[in-house]
C-alpha cells in the first residue's frame, strides 16, 4: 500500500489534471463550435471523459483516483465524527459534522 504522502500528491496531481483538462477542453470547444452550443458541448465532454478513464487507470492502484478533495476527505470526517463523543447526538438530530458544543 503506498504511503499516505503518496496517495496525497497522486490525488492532488489527478485532481489537478482533470482541471487542466475540463477548463482547456472549455476554451477549446467555445473557439471550435462556432456558437453552437451542441458542438461545444460535444467537444467538452469527450476530452473531459477521455481524461478521466486514464486518470483513474493510472491513479486508481495508488489512491483510489476519487479525485476530488472532499471525497478524498470525506472519510476521515466520517471517522473522526464517529469517534467523537458527541456523534450520537448530531446524528439523531439530523445534522452533519461535528462539534464540542451540543
Amino acid at each position: 500500500m503506498p504511503t499516505l504522502a503518496k496517495r496525497v500528491f497522486s490525488e492532488w496531481l489527478g485532481t489537478a489534471f482533470l482541471l487542466a483538462t475540463v477548463i482547456g477542453s472549455g476554451i477549446m470547444a467555445q473557439k471550435l463550435a462556432g456558437g453552437n452550443g451542441a458542438i461545444a458541448l460535444l467537444c467538452n465532454t469527450l476530452p473531459t471523459g477521455a481524461i478521466l478513464v486514464v486518470l483513474i487507470l493510472v491513479f486508481g492502484p495508488l489512491s483510489g483516483a476519487h479525485l476530488n478533495p472532499a471525497a478524498a476527505r470525506l472519510p476521515a470526517v466520517v471517522i473522526g465524527c464517529a469517534l467523537h463523543p458527541c456523534a450520537g447526538a448530531w446524528r439523531s438530530r439530523g445534522r452533519v459534522g461535528c462539534s464540542s458544543h451540543v
